[in-house]
């Protein structure tokens, strides 16, 4: 076992405070083919999945590192997909157990790496990646309990 695995022991792949979160409905343009990504890419695990009697998906919640995620297809009605937008105003930030072996496997699928992983100052290694329907994901690995005194002094000397 190296150090590193060691502390990860010590500390929980998912912060106390996170544990109960708004859970993201996210709309995309073809929800098949976003499912079978994030199975690939993240390692999705598809709980649900109700299929629009039309075609498409209508309605799917997924789990990845324990998070639930909500999505569909852009059908009528005030939801779009943020290429239609130009962009997203949301970032889903999800922990799991070892953001570097996620962001390979990402990549390999088809993820753009926006900013590779790095350690950073409040206490999560932490990386970027677009996925191919245009939605931004915040990968973390929780690596220390930093308390709010040690955030400020570690941002201040960022």
């Amino acid at each position: 076992m190296t150090t590193h695995e060691a502390d990860q022991q010590a500390v929980q792949i998912v912060p106390e405070r996170y544990r109960t979160a708004v859970v993201a409905h996210v709309m995309v343009s073809d929800a098949a083919a976003a499912l079978s990504f994030y199975g690939r890419a993240f390692g999705a695990v598809e709980d649900f999945r109700l299929d629009h009697p039309e075609g498409g998906v209508m309605h799917a919640e997924i789990r990845i590192g324990g998070a639930v995620l909500m999505l569909g297809d852009v059908s009528e009605g005030p939801f779009t997909a943020p290429p239609e937008l130009g962009g997203t105003s949301v970032a889903l930030h999800v922990f799991v157990p070892d953001v570097d072996a996620l962001v390979r496997t990402a990549v390999t699928e088809g993820a753009e790496l926006v900013q590779p992983p790095a350690d950073q100052f409040h206490g999560d290694r932490t990386a970027i990646l677009r996925d191919p329907f245009g939605h931004l994901w915040v990968f973390l690995t929780h690596l220390e309990d930093v308390s709010g005194e040690e955030l400020e002094s570690r941002l201040a000397d960022a």
